[in-house]
């Protein structure tokens, strides 16, 4: 018996659906870490961490190791992002991370690496049905995930452009395959990430006075 097995078992029953603890610890912290997003709190990157940690652990404990596997990349990628915002990233004149909208440039490549590793790990989900039980909404949400969190890490408002695209798919999917629990979280997700949006939006506008030299190839 691993010590983490209490992770995969029932927390409670909600509309039909079974929580397991690993859920419901999963995305309590995911929806802390969205809001410390928003208020570009760089504990949101550890929160980010935590929660990855929190599935690993429970993936493993169930011997899933599909889910192992992404949420290594998503640790991996908080980490990163956690580096960005404490040693590179420029500041605003109030002392929180600065952000701005994305360069032409830096929209395309987010969008292209975007498409084409929805493609690559849709065929590999698909090749390896013990990846997923859906493998092309799960393709779309995995890397639709990884890259909101590369444009929040760059201070980029298309950060929650991305999060929405990925809600716009999660809340309807969850819904229509009986996870009712689930797509209620989507919703509060989607809730944040629309409060967010208008708020680094309506800061990307701002003038925000002297800052600190911006992440190395990013404009300034």
């Amino acid at each position: 018996m691993s010590g983490f097995d209490w992770l995969n078992a029932e927390a409670f029953a909600a509309f039909g659906q079974h929580i397991m603890w690993s859920d419901m610890v999963g995305n309590t912290i995911g929806l802390i870490a969205l809001a410390l997003g928003w208020r570009r709190s760089v504990w949101t990157w550890p929160a980010q961490f935590l929660s990855g940690v929190v599935l690993v652990a429970a993936y493993a404990s169930a011997q899933l190791s599909g889910g192992v596997g992404k949420q290594l990349l998503v640790i991996g990628v908080a980490v990163w992002g956690w580096q960005q915002w404490t040693r590179g990233t420029r500041r605003a004149q109030d002392g929180t991370i600065a952000v701005r909208f994305a360069t032409w440039k830096e929209r395309g490549l987010l969008l292209g690496s975007t498409a084409v590793g929805t493609l690559a790990v849709g065929t590999l989900f698909t090749a390896v049905p013990d990846l997923s039980w859906n493998p092309w909404p799960d393709a779309y949400i995995f890397v639709g995930t990884l890259a909101a969190m590369v444009a929040q890490a760059r201070g980029l408002v298309e950060f929650w452009f991305a999060w929405l695209l990925v809600d716009l798919v999660g809340v309807p999917l969850a819904f229509s395959s009986g996870l009712a629990f689930s797509g209620l979280v989507y919703v509060v997700y989607l809730a944040l990430v629309l409060w967010g949006m208008r708020d680094w939006w309506l800061r990307s506008r701002q003038t925000a006075g002297p800052q600190q030299p911006a992440l190395e190839g990013a404009p300034a």
